[in-house]
């Protein structure tokens, strides 16, 4: 029976949001299996200082500036990255977010609450952020596709795309969030069909529950105690806790290697501890 073993030698990955928890692991636990990788933020600072991390482990990394709400910006990066790499031939768009200002206060809206000052509803939510988070999660993977897939179309190449299990479930008090991350797991099927014919797969990893900076406040309380929220989430997930940063890697491995999955294209992988299967009863 043939063995495998994962070795991306020969990957050149981009990532965005590589400043961030989740990318920032991805990148590391990449680089550990052979692929050079460039690392792609708006906070320089924090990218650099995974790339250093890299680096100094015997790995091959560079960080760059980049908005991914602007076109420009990731041409611009894109020249950098082709410079210092010769090619891209993997791009997973990690960047995205939620902010507090598009949050409901309740998870059910009640009578008189359009009423009440003191509750934000969801006739109150703001439209400037809405449309920033939507932004954030589902137009930056448009653009940054249009900026650095280009260079894949005559030779083939791979794209992953971060959704959530919001795009299968969406959870309560975040409506744009929810929808937006909806809008990229559907567009992940899209793309897929769309480069079908030139070799470039596109699939997605919908993450669970796993603790990070953005959503630690949201997981534990002040005394690092989990929220109300937070039971509600770990008794809707059959397996009883919270996911680890370690066990998205495995599926991320098979994604990146195209032995592994080269007849895979079009997929949204839920990695969840079985959330996205329960029913609640």
């Amino acid at each position: 029976m043939k063995r495998y073993n994962i070795n991306l030698e020969g990957k050149n990955i981009a990532i965005t949001g590589a400043a961030g928890a989740i990318c920032g692991q991805f990148a590391i636990e990449l680089a550990k299996v052979g692929a050079k990788v460039a690392l792609l933020d708006i906070n320089l600072e924090k990218a650099q200082e995974v790339a250093d991390q890299i680096n100094a482990n015997g790995g091959f990394a560079r960080a760059y500036y980049a908005n991914v709400l602007s076109r420009e910006s990731l041409d611009e990066c894109y020249e950098k990255v082709i410079a210092d790499f010769g090619y891209i031939n993997l791009l997973i768009n990690g960047a995205g977010g939620n902010h507090p200002s598009a949050t409901t206060d309740k998870e059910y809206y009640e009578k008189g609450d359009i009423l009440d000052e003191t509750v934000k509803s969801f006739f109150e939510l703001p439209d400037a952020p809405i449309r920033k988070i939507f932004d954030l999660n589902f137009t930056s993977i448009l653009l940054t596709t249009q900026a650095f897939a280009k260079g894949m179309v005559e030779s083939g190449g791979n794209v992953i795309n971060i959704s959530s299990m919001n795009a299968y479930r969406p959870l309560t008090k975040i409506p744009a969030y929810s929808a937006a991350k909806s809008a990229v797991s559907n567009f992940t099927q899209w793309l897929a069909v769309h480069f079908a014919g030139v070799g470039i797969r596109v699939n997605g990893i919908a993450p669970g529950f796993f603790v990070g900076n953005q959503n630690r406040g949201l997981l534990y309380n002040d005394k690092g105690e989990l929220t109300p929220r937070s039971h509600k989430i770990i008794s809707h997930t059959p397996l009883g806790r919270f996911g680890e940063l370690d066990e998205l890697i495995g599926t991320l491995l098979w994604l990146c290697d195209d032995e592994f999955s080269g007849f895979v294209t079009g997929i949204v992988v839920p990695v969840d501890g079985g959330f996205s299967a329960y029913s609640g009863v």
